[in-house]
């Protein structure tokens, strides 16, 4: 089973900027980024096709947050700029199989998840 590992989290004040990294042990998958605070459904950000196809991105950070992906090392990133109060949520990275599309977000179509990293950003 396809293994991820998150790295990059920390504490920021509002309007800082962070960036996540992803390690993913097998090419071929579907990968997103997800988000979830306290109390709140899990809400997925953005993910990549193995071809490097991009989905949209969540409206809570359209602008603001940039998927990229090392082709070489299948390391994805997540470049997080102008952070907000809001933005504080542990972030996942997962994986799935592209069989059935590239674009969905839903998070119970992904069947293998890191095992988060936390953001809080202070205002």
């Amino acid at each position: 089973q396809v293994q991820l590992v998150e790295s990059g989290g920390g504490s920021v004040q509002a309007g800082g900027s962070l960036r996540l990294s992803c390690v993913v042990s097998e090419i071929g998958y579907c990968v997103a980024w997800f988000r979830q605070s306290q109390g709140k459904e899990r809400e997925g950000l953005v993910g990549i096709a193995p071809g490097g196809a991009i989905t949209d991105y969540a409206d809570s950070v359209k602008g603001r947050f940039t998927l990229s992906r090392d082709s070489a090392s299948s390391a994805l990133f997540l470049q997080m700029n102008n952070l907000k109060p809001e933005d504080t949520a542990m972030y996942y990275c997962a994986a799935r199989s592209c069989l059935h599309g590239w674009r969905s977000l839903e998070p119970h179509s992904y069947s293998s998840w890191g095992q988060g990293t936390q953001v809080t950003v202070s205002s």
